[in-house]
């Protein structure tokens, strides 16, 4: 039985996508091939609200498409400060350490982000040059005030760098107009692409700054070694993944159709059915409500369910979601809720829940995750 897919990513790929994926594979500086990326970096950059500046699509995954971000921007000499409420954010300043940029991680407890205060005390301690932040960091389920973080960086000419693996185009990010320099995603998460894509977008400021350094202590990695083709994608430096690319060009497609702003209140709307239906069961949450992210859930379980028993049936009953990472480990499950996820799918997910919490024996309300849900979804 094919199960619901609601991990933090991968998401549900929409069947769409999956017959352009499914498509020959045609020559990686063919026609088809220019005329889809063409239309996916063009595309991409609505879906981040970028009028200017320059957008790269490449082979990889998210952490690649942090690693560009960070080299093409920052150098010997730099100082970043890393805005970190989890894993992730952590991970930036394990990759600012392999390659000896001088870094801080300023860090907020599991289940918060760092306050906007914090961020500006922080400011007023210390130079910076590059600022990085997780905008929701799949680790805990915490959402980032990014917005505020962006004004207190206006005018500072420190450059902004915004992880929105797990938000890009599920979690409003307006680009141009809040002044941040580098956004970095990848294709399997909001945009419901299969993995495979490390996706940044530089401002024309971040591209000024890369124009400038001595160098970048990489190769593949280098923005300047990808420009041309992402001008001209008949030229060639390496070969992209042909088939991964032109799905991503009919993913950029239907968001645009369904419009970003439908597109952010949708996903809003699940979060909040979703939270509603497991508050009704009896689940809690491990992010604090003040952060709670519109792309995924980390959620605590009543007493008496152990977490291998809840996942494993659930499985069986077709859903997967994904246990906990480091400290939250056996004492959660991530509830991913992004992408091109239909309503339908959200209350298949919660009588699967009931069904679950029935077969391991679990007192509930029968019906209640469902009724909290559809109120919501009406």
């Amino acid at each position: 039985m094919e199960k619901l897919l609601l991990i933090p990513g991968p998401s549900p790929v929409h069947p769409r996508i999956l017959e352009a994926l499914a498509e020959p594979t045609v020559s990686h500086v063919g026609a088809e091939m220019v005329a889809d990326l063409v239309e996916a970096l063009a595309n991409l950059k609505k879906t981040v609200f970028c009028a200017a500046g320059e957008p790269f699509i490449v082979a990889g995954a998210g952490t690649l498409a942090m690693e560009i971000a960070v080299l093409n921007v920052a150098e010997r000499g730099d100082r970043v400060l890393i805005l970190s409420q989890g894993y992730f954010g952590d991970r930036m300043g394990q990759i600012c350490d392999s390659f000896g940029l001088a870094n801080d991680v300023l860090r907020s407890p599991w289940g918060k982000a760092v306050l906007p205060a914090e961020l500006s005390e922080a400011l007023s301690r210390k130079v910076y040059d590059v600022v990085s932040v997780t905008h929701v960091d799949t680790s805990t389920g915490a959402c980032a005030p990014v917005r505020a973080y962006a004004e207190i960086l206006k005018d500072t000419g420190i450059l902004f760098i915004l992880d929105g693996v797990c938000a890009t185009g599920g979690v409003e990010e307006r680009m141009d107009e809040w002044g941040i320099d580098v956004i970095l995603t990848a294709a399997q998460k909001c945009y419901g692409t299969p993995p495979g894509l490390a996706i940044d977008v530089f401002s024309e400021r971040a591209m000024d700054k890369r124009r400038g350094m001595r160098g970048v202590p990489a190769y593949y990695s280098d923005i300047l070694r990808w420009l041309p083709i992402m001008k001209d994608p008949a030229k060639y430096f390496s070969t992209p993944c042909v088939n991964e690319i032109r799905a991503f060009a009919e993913a950029v497609r239907m968001m645009l159709e369904e419009g970003m702003e439908a597109r952010f209140a949708r996903h809003a709307k699940i979060a909040r059915a979703f939270r509603a239906a497991l508050a009704a069961l009896g689940f809690s949450f491990f992010t604090e409500e003040a952060f709670f992210a519109d792309t995924l859930s980390v959620v605590q379980y009543p007493a008496g369910i152990e977490d291998k028993d809840f996942r494993s049936t659930l499985a069986q009953n077709g859903v997967t979601v994904a246990g906990g990472l480091a400290e939250t480990a056996g004492r959660v499950f991530r509830l991913g809720h992004m992408g091109n996820l239909t309503f339908e799918q959200v209350l298949f997910a919660v009588r699967a829940m009931e069904k679950t919490l029935e077969a391991l024996g679990h007192p509930f309300d029968p019906g209640a995750g469902v009724k909290a849900a559809e109120a919501l979804l009406a």
